[in-house]
């Protein structure tokens, strides 16, 4: 008989799928599919990952109580390992993020905090400082600080840049990753640049983030900081794990190429994934012509399109963002 011991082995070796009608370039782009994974994104690799490493160390003890600050997809992989495991969760949210994320969460036997998003990430009310105050409040607890944390993106070099190495036969010449933690455009980059250097990555950004012109200039600019609506992707801080050295470009896409993008997928590939793909295929279009027929572009689809329903797949919310 052929079956895995539990859930967490199914995580990883996900498919390559070429899109067709979506993209504006003669490149061959293919989409790394990420929702086969049982978290249904790409946070499963490395909440695993994270976990793992935190008991080999000492931070997470038996019976502990795993907290994060997440906009669903991490807390997803941290609870589908933590029911394995025998932890307890509480994750804390900014209230923009879909109700969808907030109840799955809690379908999985975590507890969800919610907080503003209008906010400085300093503020005592940031879902950043909530987190780290339910930590020094709850005993036997970890805080998991996916920022930061250096098994992020080891999480990626170690499993997603080597299943895209092996799955182009060593062709790919960009990768194309919408950036948040930064672990996974850093890690997968790490290891195929190590391969190649002359694989290109670009880093998708959004409006009201701060990546794109920290990476050209150097300058952190608070002036570049606003709400946006996009959800997975840009940052109001610099997390430790966006490398930037291993990321050739940033490309800011709107909040309503994103969306619009991302309906599109799913209604003319049949690939139902989330904003951050939205946003990261329109930024492909967007730099088509630094690409070539000879090129071969791997894509990132972080999540599912179900964590979206009541947003970018609902028509009335669309028309409410005036996206439509």
């Amino acid at each position: 008989m052929k079956y895995y011991n539990n859930i967490l082995e199914t995580i990883g070796n996900t498919p390559l799928v070429k899109l067709n009608k979506t993209v504006e370039t003669n490149a061959l782009v293919l989409a790394k599919v990420e929702t086969f994974n049982p978290g249904h994104s790409i946070k499963d690799r490395m909440a695993l990952k994270m976990i793992e490493d935190a008991e080999l160390d000492g931070r997470l003890r038996a019976g502990g109580t795993i907290i994060e600050g997440t906009s669903g997809n991490t807390g997803m992989g941290l609870a589908l390992a933590a029911i394995q495991k025998g932890y307890k969760c509480i994750f804390v949210m900014a209230d923009k993020q879909s109700k969808e994320k907030m109840d799955i969460l809690r379908a999985v036997g975590a507890e969800v905090v919610v907080c503003p998003t209008d906010v400085p990430p300093e503020s005592k009310e940031s879902y950043y400082s909530v987190a780290k105050r339910l930590t020094k409040e709850t005993p036997n607890s970890w805080y998991v600080n996916q920022y930061d944390n250096p098994s992020n993106a080891k999480a990626h070099y170690e499993s997603t840049g080597p299943e895209i190495w092996e799955q182009t036969e060593g062709k790919i010449t960009h990768l194309v990753v919408g950036v948040g933690t930064g672990g996974t455009i850093s890690g997968t980059a790490k290891y195929l640049k190590e391969q190649n250097p002359d694989v290109k990555v670009w880093g998708i950004d959004t409006y009201g983030s701060v990546f794109k012109k920290y990476h050209e200039t150097g300058e952190f600019d608070k002036n570049e900081i606003y709400n946006y609506i996009t959800e997975g992707i840009g940052e109001d801080i610099l997390p430790e794990n966006v490398d930037f050295d291993m990321i050739d470009l940033f490309e800011k896409v709107t909040d309503k190429d994103g969306a619009i993008m991302a309906r599109r997928l799913s209604r003319e590939e049949g690939i139902m994934v989330g904003y951050s793909a939205g946003s990261a295929v329109a930024g492909i279009n967007q730099l088509k012509d630094k690409l070539s027929k000879d090129d071969v572009v791997v894509v990132i689809f972080h999540d599912h399109g179900t964590r979206y329903v009541g947003k970018l797949f609902n028509d009335e919310w669309m028309k409410e963002m005036k996206f439509m």
